[in-house]
């Protein structure tokens, strides 16, 4: 009588003893299940591209969906942030702040400063990611497993990047312009004539307002993303490094990322939002920024906008990460990597 054959369920476990099968597995189960298992060990994180080219152009395309999706959240939590504490407030809260917005300007205006966000978040997303891959690729094990603490470092320096090269310039012209529609005469006709404008009154360094405020703010939002997602991406893979994550998992991580970094930095948001308004010139530095709302305004100032940028930023990187996934599977079918 022969061997009892193992079930499906063992040799496809992630747990199987491959050494172990008996040696009376047929041929065919040796050739073909083996190689399968050791392709998995290997392929730890198989979706993340080797080639930070692919990173680019998939963080591109996905940042460029999603802000078109999320924008309003984005008008509505700067507004909130711009308004002074006086008496009485200007917006009694999000309802109220959608409801006069709609009210003086249509439904449009709550995507007024879109525009910015659009041409900005294509390149940020792209050198976000581009670098974050770049950077963890080094640091990587031989089965291509990122640690949590590197996933933080790598995730500080792709910020710190992305608010060097573009998210400065980006979010001071889009408060800019938000703040701009605040008055009775908004002066800002269009993107590109505003943005004219604004260097021709102020300046290159007018584009550049607040970068101290916006490198802490970017540096720790990515740090502590990435920290978290590769925390609960190897939570979830546990022993099996080659375990794909699902798009409704990544999602849900995504959004997991998200709130733990809104609840860790919008003080630092505040700040920038304030360092990059209209009446920036009060403030002598982004020190003097931030004393100055907690003598004038007190604590609960620094987290103003919180609820309206929760919903925004859960929702930002939740597609943001799903879409990125997704495009890097596609660029992997036809641009396949190298071995």
């Amino acid at each position: 009588m022969t061997d009892r054959q193992p079930s499906l369920w063992n040799l496809l476990s992630p747990t199987a003893n491959v050494s172990s099968l008996p040696t009376t597995t047929p041929l065919s189960c040796q050739t073909t299940l083996v190689p399968n298992r050791r392709v998995g060990a290997l392929a730890a994180g198989k979706n993340q591209p080797k080639n930070p080219v692919k990173a680019v152009l998939a963080g591109g395309i996905a940042g460029g969906i999603e802000i078109c999706i999320t924008f309003p959240t984005e008008y509505v939590k700067t507004q909130l942030q711009l308004a002074e504490s006086v008496k009485p407030p200007k917006y009694t809260g999000i309802v109220d702040c959608v409801g006069q917005t709609v009210k003086s300007h249509g439904v449009l205006g709550l995507y007024r400063g879109l525009s910015s966000l659009v041409y900005g978040s294509i390149p940020k997303a792209a050198v976000r990611f581009g670098m974050f891959e770049f950077l963890s690729n080094k640091v990587r094990d031989e089965n291509g497993k990122l640690t949590s603490t590197n996933g933080l470092l790598c995730g500080l320096g792709a910020g710190l990047a992305e608010a060097i090269f573009v998210v400065c310039p980006m979010e001071t012209v889009k408060v800019k312009f938000i703040h701009d529609q605040t008055g009775p005469n908004p002066r800002y006709k269009g993107f590109f004539r505003g943005v004219v404008q604004i260097v021709k009154e102020q300046g290159l360094r007018g584009t550049y307002q607040g970068l101290t405020a916006t490198m802490l703010k970017q540096g720790s939002n990515q740090a502590i993303r990435f920290y978290v997602m590769t925390t609960l991406r190897n939570w979830y893979r546990g022993d099996d490094p080659g375990k794909e994550v699902g798009l409704l998992m990544t999602g849900c991580f995504g959004a997991i990322a998200g709130a733990a970094s809104v609840f860790g930095n919008t003080p630092l948001d505040v700040v920038k939002t304030r360092m990059q308004g209209l009446e920036a010139h009060r403030y002598k530095n982004t020190w003097d920024c931030a004393k100055q709302i907690w003598q004038k305004e007190g604590v609960m100032a620094f987290y103003k906008g919180t609820i309206p940028r929760l919903g925004r930023v859960c929702a930002d990187v939740a597609i943001v990460f799903m879409i990125y996934e997704q495009t890097v599977k596609f660029l992997n079918k036809i641009w396949p990597e190298k071995t």
